[in-house]
């Protein structure tokens, strides 16, 4: 089960079928929208004809942006998410394959995405991308350190453990981790975190398309455009899998587990959806605020819950 053969054919698993559902998941999320909105919305297509219109557009590249970084910058974006998915798929259809530490490893490479947006705008030449550079790695200093410390009371809970196969299990015997008081506040700071990585309202700073004109993205086309919008139609599907598998109870492929699975990716999209529907977007100072007083103190609040429910 451990063969070279098996390895790949979960690292393809990772690439395309993360593309073929975050795609599916994009088209969801503009579909819930347009009916937010009173509008009829994209068909099932539209996201796939988007990827394929622009990977068959030139690539511009301005005289003042750093060539090498530049075009790098959605590689390594799109790898970090593209291995994420592939340890997620891993644990999801064999829990045997689990190694100490994978929730470490998947948490760092969660981060790939957002450095590669700080990558892509500083090394754009455009003021415009250098000011979206610098918003994403506020918004990444604000979120980031509430997302880790939510998971706090999943590893606490599960004994102490930072494997993705052990905290599954542990739900399996003994219920979800979101059920606990300390696991539903972790769950509430990730939910937020999640949508701060996701780049969506009112965490979109980075972009904020009638201000920056797309700040980070905003001198790219072609196929590296291209490549940054399939990443984060991955994200919409590796970020909800991340945190059902955290909190939870875990992926299940098979019977009735299946159609549970199916309904909590959609209950998680659905929030996504919703609070970028109902909610403008911050300035930055407000994101910071948010994260650093509102999140963050909760956060520990989950941890200080956790651990006396630990200890006591």
């Amino acid at each position: 089960m451990n063969s070279l053969g098996y390895w790949i054919s979960i690292m393809l698993l990772g690439f395309f079928g993360t593309a073929v559902l975050g795609l599916f998941f994009k088209w969801v999320d503009r579909f819930l929208t347009a009916r937010i909105q009173w509008r009829k919305g994209p068909p099932l297509y539209q996201p796939l004809a988007d990827l394929l219109k622009l990977l068959g557009k030139e690539t511009v590249v301005s005289e003042r942006a750093s060539l090498g970084l530049f075009l790098l910058a959605p590689v390594v974006g799109f790898i970090g998410t593209a291995v994420a998915a592939a340890i997620l798929w891993a644990v999801a259809i064999d829990p045997t394959v689990s190694f100490t530490g994978d929730l470490i490893v998947v948490v760092y490479f969660l981060v790939f995405p957002s450095l590669a947006l700080i990558l892509a705008g500083s090394s754009s030449g455009s003021v415009h991308g250098g000011l979206g550079a610098s918003r994403e790695m506020k918004m990444v200093i604000g979120y980031e350190l509430p997302f880790i410390l939510g998971m706090v009371p999943v590893i606490l809970g599960a004994n102490g453990t930072f494997q993705l196969s052990a905290i599954v299990t542990t739900q399996s015997a003994e219920g979800v981790m979101l059920l606990s008081g300390g696991g539903f506040l972790g769950f509430l700071c990730v939910l937020a975190a999640m949508q701060a990585k996701l780049a969506v309202v009112p965490f979109d700073q980075a972009e904020a398309e009638t201000e920056l004109m797309g700040g980070v993205i905003m001198e790219y086309s072609g196929p590296p455009l291209a490549l940054i919008h399939l990443t984060r139609a991955m994200l919409l599907f590796v970020l909800p899998m991340f945190v059902i598998t955290v909190f939870w109870g875990g992926i299940q492929l098979s019977g009735w587990g299946l159609l549970s699975t199916i309904l909590k990716f959609l209950v998680l999209l659905v929030v996504i959806v919703l609070m970028r529907n109902t909610n403008p977007r911050l300035r930055i100072d407000q994101v910071l605020s948010f994260f650093w007083f509102i999140v963050t103190p909760v956060a520990l609040i989950a941890c200080v819950l956790s651990v006396a429910g630990y200890y006591v």
